[in-house]
This record gives structure tokens, sequence and C-alpha cells, in this order.
């Protein structure tokens, strides 16, 4: 007798073939393809988070870096919304006007006033009156307190800005003029209002407007030249 032929013999080669695939996983192909999926995904979830960081990095900076400016506002706006007409003495003795601004660069402060309200917290033999410097040295805006107003030797000076390149000032009169430099005809006059715009490294002028106490008005000529004939 002739054997049987058995039907459908590729079929079941070919299904043969699926189920051993099947059973013995996935061949090499398949995995280096998944391999290199992975490796993608990879990828773009480290330089996801490498850019995620960098910007929580430049967010912070810069929060820092505007919290460094509301801070040295605050301080001068303190400073110049108390300021008073004191006439005062130099380290040297000489007598300063209750109102000075210089652009001579890092030899001498961009401004010099008396400010009251000084707290006394400690109750330190000392008035209730500070006279203040705000200096640009060194790329940096400080500011200088002196315990005593006449003749006394400044503290340290308080960094408040860094990376500063330049600071411009501008002052406003009682007749509401702003002037570029502050020259008054009288020793005990004061400006209205002090315009402040620093110019500092990598970053865009930062325009700042401050109120001053209100001071003595403007003598009369007359009255001038009287006093002046007096003294």
């Amino acid at each position: 007798m002739r054997p049987e032929k058995r039907q459908g013999g590729r079929g079941e080669q070919g299904f043969t073939s699926l189920r051993r695939s099947a059973e013995h996983g996935f061949t090499l192909i398949e995995l280096l393809v998944a391999l290199m999926i992975f490796a993608m995904l990879a990828a773009a979830g480290v330089l996801l988070l490498g850019n995620s960081v960098s910007a929580q990095a430049q967010v912070k900076a810069r929060l820092d870096d505007m919290a460094a400016i509301q801070r040295a506002a605050g301080a001068l706006s303190a400073d110049l919304g108390q300021a008073v007409p004191r006439i005062s003495r130099t380290e040297a003795g000489t007598l300063a006007p209750a109102f000075w601004a210089h652009r001579d660069g890092e030899e001498q402060p961009v401004m010099q006033f008396v400010r009251g309200g000084w707290d006394n917290l400690g109750d330190l033999p000392r008035p209730s009156l500070q006279k203040v410097e705000y200096w640009v040295r060194q790329g940096r805006l400080e500011r200088r307190g002196y315990a005593q107003i006449d003749g006394a030797v400044g503290d340290e000076p308080a960094a408040l800005l860094d990376h500063v390149e330049e600071v411009t000032l501008r002052f406003r009169d009682i007749q509401g003029e702003w002037r570029e430099e502050w020259t008054p005809g009288q020793p005990d006059l004061m400006p209205r209002a002090v315009e402040m715009v620093v110019k500092r490294t990598g970053e865009p002028p930062v325009t700042l407007r401050f109120l001053v106490a209100p001071g003595p008005k403007e003598a009369p000529l007359d009255d001038q030249e009287a006093s002046n004939a007096a003294a």
C-alpha cells in the first residue's frame, strides 16, 4: 500500500515555524529594533530633563536678580524718602551740602545725603539722623552709612547689586525740570526726585525713580546775596 500523502504540508510547516518562533522568543532583528526605540526614548528623556533643569536654573537666576533689584530699590526709597536738609562735615572736616552727587567714577560716591528716622533699638549713644553714601566700585552698587554725621569714619559698605557697569542720575528740581547734575545755589537745597538708571552686564538698563522728602525752598537771589555778604 502506498502511504497517504499529507495534505496542506506547507501550511502545517508554516504554522509550526510560527509556533516555534513564539515559543523561543524574539528574533535578533526584533531585539535590535526594540533596543533602538528604547535608546531613542531614553535620549529624548535625557534631553527633556536637561532642558527643564536649565530652564529652572535660568528662572531662579532671574528671580534672584529681580529680588536684588527690589532690595536695592527699597533701600534707596527708604533713604531718599526720609532725607533731611542737614549740612554735614566730611572725614577731613570740610563742609558738605545737604545733598550732593558726583560722576567721578569710583573715587567719590555717586550720592551723599543725611536721612532721618534711623531706628535705635539698642538705645545706642547716637542720633536718629544718619549720613549715607552710595558708591559704584568694582562692579557693585554699595551703600555706606555713618554712625555720626560730622567728621566720623564710615561703616563697612554693604553691596546692593553686582555686575554694575554704570549708574546715571538725574534730579528733578522744585520747578519740575530734570537736571543732569545737581549744583544748587544754596547748600541745604534738596531735589524733589531722583532718577537712577543702572546698567548691568548682560542685562537691559533698569530705570528707578524715587521721591525725596520735602526740603527748604530755594531762596530768592537777593536773599542769597545778602546771606553771602553777611557770612
